[in-house]
């Protein structure tokens, strides 16, 4: 792993920073830069090298089927580290936990929840595609009564 990407990470205060041909920092929350790069470049992690400060179960399945070669997360979830390490991607990280907690400490992180029973990174995709379009919704929704 480049110690340059996890010093972005970290210091830029970056969600999430790419190192391939070229590095490409992030700032979005969750998934959701993962998500738009699966759907819309999906090439672009191919191989690439992934410095990332929350890795649960959603982002490391995104991760996997993308082709990400190696993964440095700041924080990662059991389920993540399992998931990434099975489809032969090379894991480091600071901290290792049993699962990844939602923004209110109450419980678990949705998505997170939702990808549980799923056996493979792909059976995880409809999972978050679906949560992601709720997330929308839900924002829509807030937008409208504004």
């Amino acid at each position: 792993m480049t110690h340059g990407l996890i010093d972005m990470l970290l210091s830029g205060h970056h969600s999430l920073v790419v190192g391939g041909t070229t590095v490409r920092t992030f700032d979005g929350r969750g998934v959701s830069d993962l998500y738009r790069l699966y759907t819309e470049e999906p090439m672009t992690l191919r191989g690439a090298v992934v410095a990332d400060k929350v890795v649960g179960k959603g982002a490391a399945a995104l991760m996997a089927v993308m082709g990400v070669a190696e993964v440095y997360a700041h924080v990662i979830s059991q389920p993540a580290y399992d998931l990434l390490c099975s489809s032969g991607a090379v894991v480091t990280y600071g901290t290792l936990v049993p699962n990844i907690i939602n923004r209110t400490g109450t419980g678990l992180c949705p998505l997170e929840t939702r990808c549980l029973p799923c056996l493979t990174a792909e059976e995880c995709i409809p999972q978050i595609a679906g949560f992601i379009r709720q997330m929308r919704g839900m924002q829509d929704n807030a937008n409208n009564t504004l």
